[in-house]
């Protein structure tokens, strides 16, 4: 029998790429060092990505403890348009060290759903610019060049 140790770590990073929290599911004892960085335990369920119904979005989910924390980090998360990042990682299982990344993926809070059993926030792509508030890219001449002041446009 083989057997296959997964752990998924997460980490919040907000506008100006500050820290806002490491995270990781499956080790209560200890920290675990991935990519260098510490990821505390944290008790979360991660769905990973699925289209919508009408195919013009992908979203995941992950779902907490509902506690104080917890729905207070969400909460933050989505007001202030925090970025998640979750890495899937194959553990080494005699050591519990990461072997192997199966997948990175990186993703903006969009909502928070939350009863007596638990948190969940909704994960939704960066570039989903309908259900998620993403800056606006604002071109500039010193960034791409020559651009059009007038409507009228040629390509003669």
């Amino acid at each position: 029998m083989t057997i296959e140790a997964i752990t998924t770590f997460i980490s919040f990073e907000d506008n100006a790429g500050a820290d806002q929290g490491r995270y990781q599911n499956s080790n209560t004892a200890n920290t675990i060092t991935f990519d260098s960085n510490p990821y505390a335990f944290l008790p979360f369920i991660y769905n990973g990505a699925t289209k919508t119904l009408s195919g013009d979005n992908i979203e995941s989910l992950l779902t907490f403890a509902n506690n104080q924390l917890s729905l207070a980090k969400a909460y933050e998360a989505v007001e202030n348009f925090w970025s998640v990042r979750v890495d899937t990682v194959l553990m080494d299982p005699s050591t519990f060290l990461p072997n192997r990344t199966l997948s990175t993926e990186y993703w903006i809070p969009s909502s928070i759903n939350y009863n007596v059993e638990g948190v969940q926030l909704a994960l939704s792509t960066a570039i989903d610019a309908v259900t998620s508030s993403i800056p606006n890219k604002v071109l500039r001449s010193k960034d791409v060049g020559a651009l059009p002041v007038s409507s009228r446009i040629s390509n003669a």
